[in-house]
């Protein structure tokens, strides 16, 4: 899919202005297999994005933070960043971490421009990607079987709203009863919604994690599924996201529209 800015259209918007640079802010993780996912990720998104000054930054458990990312770029004399946060959906992060990270870079470089772009939020392609995800660890009757799909969990309610419309257009494309969870916060939880679908009768349970990136969190779907009793269902786990050509899609898209955005912190 062609981004929906061009990239003469996006030289247009930019000239006569500041020098332009972009700030990936990627969430960060104790595991450097996700980290590195992320990074590699990113870079795929950068080699498609016409603007010079570009660079990675992350928000916990990992460096470069945030404040440090700003920096570099400062230092490498942009006078115009756009911040662009690689998350899946809006939460604490979103609207209270990166905006707080923002401010106090603005109270320091008072001539900067910061502008702030927007998580890649539900999109219809995403559920193809986890069609795709479901198909590699199972192809057989799908009467017999059950997708649960697994979110991070937020104290936002969209998170919710948002999980259950992925659930939604999902199931209307394998074709089997998918059934919304969380790794925390909200409910069911995980652990609730995999006892109850074993009791169930399913011959397959199919995991489906709504995360980007590898982690902890896809390690402790693995140990929870390894430590269930025994019976006769399978429960299959499937891949995250990664860095399918619909997500690297979706965040180049993201980067452009930050880029021409007027929205200030």
């Amino acid at each position: 899919m062609k981004s929906t800015l061009p990239h003469k259209q996006l030289s247009d918007e930019l000239e006569g202005s500041a020098l332009q640079a972009i700030l990936y802010v990627s969430h960060g993780s104790r595991n450097r297999e996700a980290i590195s996912e992320a990074i590699a990720c990113i870079a795929k998104v950068k080699r498609l994005v016409n603007v010079e000054l570009q660079e990675i930054c992350f928000l916990e458990l990992a460096e470069p933070n945030l404040s440090q990312g700003i920096e570099s770029l400062v230092t490498q004399g942009a006078t115009r960043i756009s911040i662009v946060p690689v998350l899946l959906l809006s939460a604490g992060h979103y609207y209270t971490d990166i905006p707080e990270e923002i401010n106090r870079a603005r109270a320091i470089h008072k001539t900067i421009t910061f502008t702030y772009g927007k998580p890649l939020g539900v999109q219809k392609r995403f559920a193809a990607i986890l069609t795709e995800r479901i198909e590699e660890v199972y192809t057989s009757n799908h009467s017999h079987a059950k997708v649960l799909l697994v979110g991070r969990g937020s104290r936002n309610p969209q998170t919710m709203l948002d999980i259950e419309e992925i659930g939604n257009a999902l199931q209307e494309k394998v074709d089997m009863p998918v059934e919304a969870c969380y790794l925390a916060v909200c409910e069911p939880s995980f652990h609730e919604a995999i006892e109850s679908s074993l009791k169930e009768g399913y011959q397959k349970i199919i995991v489906v994690p709504y995360l980007w990136f590898t982690g902890v969190l896809m390690r402790f779907l693995e140990k929870e599924i390894n430590n269930l009793p025994g019976n006769s269902t399978d429960v299959l786990l499937c891949r995250q996201l990664g860095d399918h050509p619909y997500m690297v899609d979706a965040l180049k898209e993201r980067a452009y529209e930050a880029v021409i955005s007027n929205y200030q912190i």
